[in-house]
């Protein structure tokens, strides 16, 4: 009798493999261990993301995406089941801070060279991210600004919604829309496509 008690009382508990994302945000609260199941969930989503825009120090990049996450979990919206929008505007935040830093850096090393450089933000940051990818692509992206080519890569490489990016990014759905829509119209002039649209 005891022993069936426990196992109905293990069955209403839901494992924390099929928890929400929401609910093992929340449970991390009180047990840290918990965020581990978050972590092997989207690990291998985000380190694709961010190793695929920023080369071998994505793999740094993406550890770092789920230590902030860990530490500002208790700012998560528990309306949100799914936490990948969460994460991937982690991501994309630190991924914009790296390639700043990188082009501060590249800059410091051309002034010892005393070679002049553009101080143009956003070009920098293009120059940057551009040189990690081919030659064509990378061209191309370069044409695009910054804002669009974040909304443009996660509906692209991570696959998010206009919905998800516009959770992810923090702007109405309007504005991601426009951002992807700006974003493809450069790309396709820049690489000669026609102009068709497949939209979501």
């Amino acid at each position: 009798m005891l022993s069936d008690q426990i196992t109905q009382e293990d069955r209403a508990i839901p494992s924390a493999s099929t928890q929400t994302d929401a609910a093992l945000v929340a449970a991390s609260l009180a047990d840290p261990a918990a965020f581990a199941t978050l972590f092997d969930r989207h690990w291998p989503r985000i380190h694709r993301f961010c190793v695929s825009r920023a080369g071998a120090a994505g793999e740094d990049l993406a550890a770092e995406t789920f230590r902030v996450a860990f530490d500002e979990r208790a700012r998560y919206d528990p309306r949100q089941d799914d936490a990948a929008p969460w994460l991937y505007g982690i991501a994309t935040n630190l991924l914009r801070r790296w390639f700043r830093g990188a082009e501060r850096g590249r800059r410091a090393t051309a002034r010892l060279d005393r070679q002049p450089q553009p101080d143009l933000a956003d070009e920098a940051l293009a120059r940057v991210e551009a040189g990690l990818l081919g030659p064509r692509l990378a061209a191309a992206l370069a044409e695009v600004g910054a804002a669009d080519r974040d909304a443009l890569l996660l509906h692209a490489w991570a696959d998010l919604t206009y919905e998800q990016i516009a959770h992810a990014t923090g702007v109405p759905v309007g504005t991601v829309r426009s951002r992807i829509h700006r974003a493809r119209t450069r790309l396709r002039a820049h690489l000669n496509l026609p102009d068709s649209e497949n939209r979501r």
